[in-house]
């Protein structure tokens, strides 16, 4: 009798969401954010699949930058998922690699099936996910590459679109053609043929048949993966591909690479109440409104407003008379756009890299493995910040050549390494640290501590840190 397969969810991680900046960032994007409830869109993803799902799933795999891995664990712990592997990417590679390298992790399970998901989507019905996820397995054990074909709601012309072949058990469907993005009026014919889907980047196949597909059409992927995984090394809780073997894999997406070239696709449509939140109106259109189909987040007056999306992470913030506008303030930048132009966001946060703008990928909030620090003022030869450490947390013991600080707790307690003092600051309390002093900041309390510090020298750059000890392996 053959061994029920096990579903290893794998969660892709390495997208920017510049169309949703200022909010979303390189540095943090949007599915390590809670866009639309209390969840970041990595959790929901995470949780998605529920205990009792059929076969029996495993703990994900997941896959993104080195700059997200802290967050990204942070974030899952947050939530009880503790994942079977946190795999650092040197580079992105698309999504072709990404998946092969999750497809080598199993490889030792001949069972394995593969459930590819975006960490960055959003869906209202999971119940009618996990439906559509066990109409698919008995297709996958049979060696199909399932595609999970979203109802469209409109005829919308931002994605592309999976046209239903012959039909299969399950309400299943051959694959007949993947269709790029198309104009409205083609997309129109689309939706009133029935006949067509959205093509939401979400898969379920065999580990094993998307490898030999995968070296079907694109040999020189497989192996390089392979190389980069077999001189990769534990650090920490991730691991880390090897940058010199994952260098040279051909960037490919699994749509270009396999499923629009293989024999062995087929289509599970799912209406699952879908979103891949790509753009400020679809945030829009998943969020609140009022009357006046107004969505109004933070410190907002509106007056005369229809239509309209506006958001403010800080300042008070008056919107008057606008229809179908996109207004959202964050720390250090601001957006006005309206729905029609939504898409060309990312030009603007291209114009802004150009410029050597630091808001193109940077927020103003930057968050570590112990917490957050954020810039409140700088000027020559000064930079006040406010940071935030995580109960039990610590930061490196470190010095700096070029500059002294200055410590105030302002909220919790603070154990602190002054060279070679010791001491608990307490609210209200401070110390000063000199250039050229080690030093350490730890939170041994139950709650958050916030300090303000306040850095002064000739030098207050982020470069100037000399890291002596790290609990999180990081260098200078």
């Amino acid at each position: 009798m053959a061994s029920s397969p096990t579903i290893y969810p794998v969660i892709l991680s390495g997208g920017s969401g510049s169309r949703l900046w200022p909010l979303s960032r390189e540095q943090f994007p949007k599915q390590l954010q809670a866009l639309t409830g209390d969840h970041t869109l990595i959790q929901d993803t995470a949780l998605r699949l529920g205990p009792d799902t059929t076969p029996k799933v495993a703990a994900p795999i997941v896959v993104c930058n080195d700059a997200h891995r802290f967050i990204v664990a942070e974030q899952l712990r947050a939530v009880g998922v503790e994942p079977r592997a946190i795999i650092i990417e040197p580079q992105g590679r698309n999504t072709g690699p990404a998946i092969a390298v999750a497809a080598q992790v199993v490889a030792d399970d001949p069972t394995a099936l593969l459930l590819v998901m975006p960490s960055d989507h959003l869906i209202r019905q999971p119940e009618a996910f996990r439906i559509a996820v066990a109409t698919a397995v008995p297709l996958a054990k049979d060696g199909k590459l399932v595609t999970f074909g979203i109802a469209p709601s409109e005829p919308s012309s931002a994605y592309g679109y999976i046209k239903q072949g012959e039909p299969l058990h399950g309400g299943a469907f051959e694959v007949a053609a993947f269709v790029e993005k198309p104009d409205v009026k083609t997309a129109q014919q689309f939706l009133d043929s029935g006949e067509y889907s959205w093509n939401g980047g979400i898969f379920l196949f065999p580990a094993q048949a998307f490898l030999e597909e995968l070296t079907r059409f694109e040999p020189d992927i497989a192996p390089r993966c392979q190389a980069a995984l077999d001189k990769g090394s534990n650090d920490l809780f991730f691991f880390r591909l090897d940058a010199d073997s994952f260098a040279t894999v051909p960037s490919q997406s699994i749509d270009y690479g396999v499923m629009e070239r293989t024999d062995k696709a087929a289509v599970v449509p799912v209406d699952m109440g879908w979103s891949d939140v790509g753009s400020w109106s679809a945030l829009h259109d998943e969020s609140e409104q009022n009357e006046d189909g107004n969505t109004l987040i933070g410190d907002v007056v509106s007056i005369d407003n229809k239509n309209t999306y506006v958001r403010s992470e800080k300042q008070t913030t008056a919107v008057v008379g606008l229809d179908g506008a996109i207004v959202v303030v964050t720390d250090d930048a601001v957006l006005v756009t309206d729905r029609a132009h939504d898409q060309t966001v990312k030009d603007a946060v291209t114009q802004l890299k150009k410029a050597g703008k630091a808001a193109a990928t940077a927020h103003a909030k930057t968050y570590r493995p112990w917490g957050w620090f954020q810039t409140v003022d700088e000027g020559e030869r000064f930079k006040v910040k406010r940071i935030g450490v995580k109960p039990g947390a610590k930061l490196s013991l470190q010095k700096h050549w070029h500059r002294s600080e200055h410590w105030v707790v302002v909220k919790g307690e603070a154990q602190v390494v002054n060279g070679d003092q010791e001491i608990i600051l307490g609210e209200n309390e401070s110390t000063f640290i000199s250039a050229g002093t080690s030093h350490r900041l730890e939170n041994p309390g139950k709650v958050d501590l916030e300090m303000i510090e306040v850095q002064s020298g000739e030098y207050v750059g982020e470069d100037d840190i000399v890291r002596l000890d790290d609990d999180y392996g990081r260098g200078n």
